[in-house]
Parts: structure tokens; sequence; C-alpha cells
């Protein structure tokens, strides 16, 4: 599968090379760093790039690129889904996927990617049992390291490789028996000037905090699971049982995982929470911006972490705004204007007035606006999860629920 793997940041610099059948040339980054330079952003680049003699599939995320190398043809998306999940494991060791933090542990890193592919192929990938063979990084463990000499790296084979149930530790033990299920949802949406819908889709991810002792088997029903297309599961989904039944049944991992994602491609269920007002001119010696930005009443939630950014055109050298409340940021290198609003309560909406200086005797182009936000305890697309039970144990769990939106791209055109 994997020939080789290549970490490399947004200036073309790579910071790491790991090779499992045969050592390939850093070189063969040249090919992707040609096509890097041609696009306007690190997410236009393609993720699968074709050379005389391997393919090149890349992900993005954090200004780092992760560039798989191949040699013969091999499933995409069974590479680009290996890509985030070292990404994910990265995050949960390290508690971020930076520049910083790759070099600070490069010997786990080197450690962890060595178990999680055996000769190029998938070995582990499962959190937990990743964490039993390599113990994640804290202060006390790494001073009783330098001075005993000894690595993060277990001397015994975790219990769950040997089990039917790779993905669960056996002998598990809490004294609070907890399960917490995030139901989160990410609308990409495009409204063009009047605020009509030209595309709306939803990707949904159910992720969960398990810590549950012994040998639980759960099952989950939905009240509404007809709902999701492009249903992705994790391994311990008894996939047969949801065919049928449309049920989820599971042994669940110990900690942190991602049951299942989901896609709604279905523009009439998508309602868009939050509208843009806006009067846009960039005029030379008479430019001017006028925003409004609010939440759809019939939604009835407060919109969270909302901000508004607008990457200016090259001939706007300044502007002069002022807003109702929140912050606002103009970089004139860039040309970003962020205004981070903040809360937004239904019926009080926030404006930004002010010009903008442009040069040049032509009128610019208006550019897109994008928006973040987020919506605590609900979801557009109206998934709710009915009851959960447990069989196998006999102690009774805590049990919650939380359901949250967010915006993943979403553009308005001006």
């Amino acid at each position: 599968m994997l020939n080789s793997l290549f970490v490399v940041n947004i200036n073309g610099d790579v910071l790491l090379e790991k090779h499992w059948k045969s050592v390939i040339h850093r070189s063969i980054c040249d090919y992707f760093f040609d096509i890097q330079k041609k696009s306007h952003h690190p997410d236009d680049v393609p993720p699968i790039i074709s050379t005389p003699h391997h393919y090149l599939i890349n992900v993005y995320q954090n200004n780092l690129f992760l560039v798989a190398v191949i040699t013969v043809e091999t499933p995409p998306l069974m590479v680009i889904e290996f890509l985030h999940r070292v990404i994910q494991t990265f995050t949960q060791y390290f508690d971020e996927f930076s520049d910083t933090s790759i070099k600070e542990n490069c010997v786990m890193v080197f450690e962890l990617l060595d178990e999680m592919l055996d000769n190029g192929f998938p070995l582990v990938t499962e959190m937990n049992i990743l964490q039993d063979l390599i113990k994640p990084p804290n202060f006390l463990r790494n001073i009783a390291n330098q001075v005993t000499g000894r690595t993060n790296l277990s001397e015994t084979l975790p219990t769950g490789q040997l089990s039917n149930i790779p993905w669960r530790r056996q002998g598990v033990k809490y004294t609070n028996n907890e399960a917490y299920f995030d139901v989160i949802e990410e609308i990409d949406v495009i409204l063009d000037k009047q605020g009509s819908t030209i595309f709306a889709e939803i990707q949904g991810y159910v992720d969960v905090c398990c810590k549950l002792s012994g040998m639980p088997d759960l099952t989950m029903t939905l009240i509404n699971p007809r709902l999701l297309d492009d249903v992705s599961f994790h391994p311990c989904v008894r996939y047969k049982r949801w065919e049928n039944e449309k049920v989820l049944s599971f042994v669940p991992p110990d900690g942190n995982f991602r049951l299942l994602s989901y896609h709604i491609a279905a523009q009439n269920m998508v309602a868009i929470p939050i509208y843009v007002r806006q009067i846009m001119q960039l005029k030379p010696n008479a430019g001017k911006l006028d925003l409004t930005v609010g939440p759809k009443l019939s939604m009835g939630k407060v919109l969270e972490d909302v901000v508004l950014e607008i990457t200016m055109p090259k001939c706007v050298q300044n502007c002069n705004l002022i807003a109702s409340n929140g912050k606002i940021a103009f970089d004139p290198t860039t040309k970003l204007m962020q205004w981070t609003i903040g809360k937004i309560e239904v019926g009080k909406p926030s404006t930004l007035k002010g010009s903008v200086t442009v040069t040049g005797t032509s009128v610019a182009e208006n550019p897109p606006i994008s928006l973040k936000f987020k919506i605590n305890q609900l979801v557009l697309s109206g998934l709710k999860v009915n009851r959960l039970d447990m069989y196998g144990e006999k102690y009774k769990p805590f049990k919650g629920v939380k359901y949250i939106t967010k915006a993943g791209k979403f553009t308005i055109r001006t």
C-alpha cells in the first residue's frame, strides 16, 4: 500500500520522511511542490497526483501536508482514510497536529508509524491499542525515561490484539461508568447575493467518549435513521443488523472514538440558520461596506463563535469599519478582513459599516464572504438518539447526548 510518507509544510520544507518497502528520494516531492505553487489555497491541491512512476496522495491539515507515495495502484480512499487516522492519532497523543508537536516528539512519531503500518499495510489504528503499545507522553514519564534510559514502548502485547474484538482492551475497570455521545453536523453552503441557496449539504458524525467497565454490548436506536446517506461505520458496528433493522449494535472501544459518519445531500432538508444582508461597493475613492448578520427566527437558538471573513482584492489598501459588537481586524498584507462577532441572539442582529480605501481606476469585483459559527443543542437534519440499551454487564451507566451544528465551507456570493 504505502511505500513512503512525507510530512511537508506549506513553505515546501520536508519535516519528516518515513519509508517502508524501499527508500524513495525526497525529490519525488518536487512534483507535489510544482502543483502546490499553482494552487491559490492549500485546500485546492488535488488529493491524487500522478507522476511517471508513482502516485502521490495527500491530505492537508493545520498548515501541514501528509504526502503518501504509492508505487502500484491502490484504492485512494483507503490511503486518504489512513492519513486522516494518522492525523487523529497525533492529535490525541500530542494535543495538536502541528509543525512544533511533530518536531518535539519526533521519536514517538516514528514509533507510532511503525505500529500503524506493517510493511506499508495498515496494522494497528485503534487508539486504545496504540496507547497500550506506546504510552502517551507526559512530563513525569519523560523525566523517568531520561533517567532510566527507557522508552515509551510497551514490552508486552496488548490483550486486545489477540482477541476477536481487537478494538477493545480486556479487563477495563472504571469507578464511574459513563458514555457520552456527540452528534455533530457541519453544513457546507453556497448562497447567492439575495440569500437563496445554490448548494447545501450536511456532513455529520457521532463521536463517543466511552468509559465503561468490562465488555458491554450496546444497542442504540435513532428516531429517524433513514435520513442518513453514505454512512461510514466504525468496525465495531454490526453492519447486518443496521441493514435489517436500522439499529446500531456494537461492543464499543475504550475511550474516544468515532462511531459513524454520514452525508446528507438533499438541499430541501438543509435549513440555513443564519442570514447576511450586504452592500459592498469597491469603487476608487468611494468604497463602502455595509453588512448585517443575524439568526433566522425559525431556528430559535443562539449562534455562537460567529466569525465573518472577507479576503479583499489586492487594490484594497485599508478598511475603516465600525461594528455594533465584536472585533474587526484587517491585515494589509494578506488582505484578510476578519470580523469576530461571538454570540448573536434572536432578534439582535450585528451590523458592520464603514469605508474601504481602493486604489486604481476600475471597480474591483466583490469577493465572497465566508462564515464560521456554532449552534449548541441543535442538528439541522433532525437526527435524534432515541435510546441506548446495554447488555452483558449488570451496572447501570450514566448516558449523555449532545447535539452541535457547525459551519463547514459556508460561502456567500456578493
